[in-house]
């Protein structure tokens, strides 16, 4: 009888993507978790908040006003600062779970609404991907243990625009080979956002993110882009973190505000979605990093909306 006849198409998988694990770190899987928090009803709130279902985001990227590239240059600055906050309460004991609980209490308090809460259903108001999570974690019960890398991922709604931003954490001790697998993850970012401006086509982007990372001996994840933001949390246009044969010669324009978001890995470029719709785990159990910045590019080259930078 086949293997797959025996086990279980994902055990199976990981069982054809099994390879030894590089570093020290815990391999990790979903925990309990509580239910989502509620959001006060003097926060204005995106169309999606109660139903679950984001209105359809325009076919070309849109432009934003200049009293809208304003706003959006404030909510920006509060999804870093929000960031930017974690970095003392992030360590070794603390679960996954009370980071969303804080995130989203700065959000209200900040008169802000957190932007991933019920977006297509998603059930908590930040993602935490550790370790072996690629993206879209779910905070949950989980403690974080020495030697954890953990992504956070803000993104917050205000002024009728979101914010969107992401950064690594590294939890106690984390060994060389973690350290470094975030340290190519945000150098590969950085190099990408060194070279936008207008009329650079967008696959520049992954052409240079694909060739640094893999000089470094890690991989793309190519599951994961970019996506243009403003009024809507996704839209066009799509960036590709590698090369894509599909591409449409789209090219950088003035105005326009995306996202750059690499997920950069030390082992398979596969992923698994589990049961919970959301959270994404490579096949073979290796650590991803990721980090994020939102973008405006200008007339003569880019700014960064969210520069965070949390060591």
């Amino acid at each position: 009888m086949k293997i797959k006849e025996l086990v279980s198409y994902r055990t199976w998988r990981k069982l054809f993507y099994m390879r030894k694990k590089i570093g020290a770190y815990e391999v990790v899987t979903p925990w309990k978790r509580s239910p989502a928090l509620t959001v006060p009803s003097h926060i204005i709130k995106p169309n999606y908040a109660v139903s679950g279902i984001p209105l359809d985001s325009p076919d070309v990227a849109e432009k934003l006003s200049t009293e809208e590239l304003e706003a959006m240059r404030r909510t920006c600055l509060l999804a870093t600062d929000i960031l930017k906050s974690l970095k003392n309460f992030i360590q070794v004991g603390v679960t996954t779970e009370s980071i969303d609980s804080e995130v989203h209490k700065l959000c209200i308090e900040n008169n802000a609404y957190p932007s991933p809460l019920n977006y297509h259903g998603y059930p908590k108001s930040c993602c935490t991907s550790v370790n072996n999570v690629a993206c879209h974690g779910i905070p949950d019960t989980r403690p974080l243990a020495d030697g954890d890398i953990i992504n956070v991922d803000v993104t917050v709604f205000r002024e009728g625009v979101h914010g969107d931003c992401s950064t690594m954490f590294l939890v106690g001790n984390v060994d060389d080979h973690g350290k470094k697998l975030c340290s190519v993850a945000k150098e590969s970012l950085d190099k990408a956002v060194s070279i936008c401006k207008p009329g650079v086509p967008f696959s520049t982007i992954g052409e240079v993110i694909e060739d640094y990372v893999r000089s470094h001996n890690f991989t793309v994840i190519p599951a994961f882009l970019g996506h243009g933001i403003g009024t809507y949390f996704h839209g066009v246009p799509d960036i590709y973190h590698f090369r894509y044969e599909g591409d449409n010669g789209d090219k950088m324009e003035e105005g326009m505000c995306f996202t750059i978001e690499p997920v950069v890995g030390d082992g398979s470029k596969e992923v698994d979605i589990l049961d919970d719709q959301w959270t994404s785990v490579t096949v073979d159990d290796s650590r991803t990093a990721q980090y994020e910045y939102t973008l405006l590019i200008t007339k003569d080259g880019v700014e960064i909306l969210t520069p965070h930078h949390v060591p």
